[in-house]
């Protein structure tokens, strides 16, 4: 095609209007439906492990706590205890252990989650369990007859699955050392799934038992 025939087949202005509509059309070109329906499904899961991981971050901690304050309480409450159960004495009246009798260390219910003894200020004193709290209480003397109020030595927040005493060389009758074996199975928390704590130690009386 000659250079005459091709400029009375498309004018300046016919050439001029083709590139307009041409760069138009890149304009006003978008994105599918199916386009934007998956940019929304990939943001909505990218969202949704973000909040996932973000969740189960808060519910790590929250436990994490929950453990720690358990550890708190119950490691506060064993060295009362134990403190206590060393150096308990003798029963020489049998006042304060009266299921056990005179000249017994240490004496405990049928079910052994409480156990009574003379402290070192010769006082009769019992810790126990009652109503999933771990409690103690004293009396103004060596008397069991005389025990006061009880009070908590674990927060109400927390509860005692079971409390449990094992006792041995309590008696007379042995030649043993006067041992307590407590042992503790602690939950905690208001979690849907609170954690559990099982905790076991031993306490050896300080005294030397002697037979009397």
């Amino acid at each position: 095609m000659t250079k005459e025939k091709f400029s009375k087949s498309f004018t300046p202005l016919e050439i001029t209007g083709t590139r307009k509509k041409h760069q138009e059309n890149k304009f006003l070109t978008g994105f599918t439906l199916i386009e934007m329906l998956t940019a929304i499904t990939i943001f909505l899961l990218v969202i949704g492990a973000t909040m996932g991981i973000f969740i189960s971050a808060i519910r790590s901690q929250r436990e994490i706590l929950t453990i720690q304050q358990i550890l708190d309480q119950t490691g506060y409450a064993l060295e009362h205890m134990s403190r206590a159960l060393r150096m308990a004495k003798k029963d020489l009246t049998g006042e304060c252990l009266t299921t056990a009798g005179q000249y017994y260390n240490y004496e405990t219910n049928a079910e052994k989650n409480r156990i009574r003894f003379i402290n070192y200020e010769d006082q009769c004193q019992e810790f126990f369990l009652e109503g999933n709290q771990l409690k103690e209480r004293k009396s103004s003397d060596n008397k069991a007859s005389n025990f006061q109020s009880s009070s908590l030595l674990i927060s109400g927040n927390f509860q005692l699955n079971s409390l449990l005493f094992s006792l041995s060389g309590h008696s007379q009758s042995d030649d043993l050392q006067p041992k307590v074996t407590i042992f503790l199975d602690i939950l905690g928390g208001n979690q849907e799934r609170p954690p559990e704590i099982k905790i076991q130690t031993t306490i050896s009386q300080r005294n030397l038992d002697v037979l009397r």
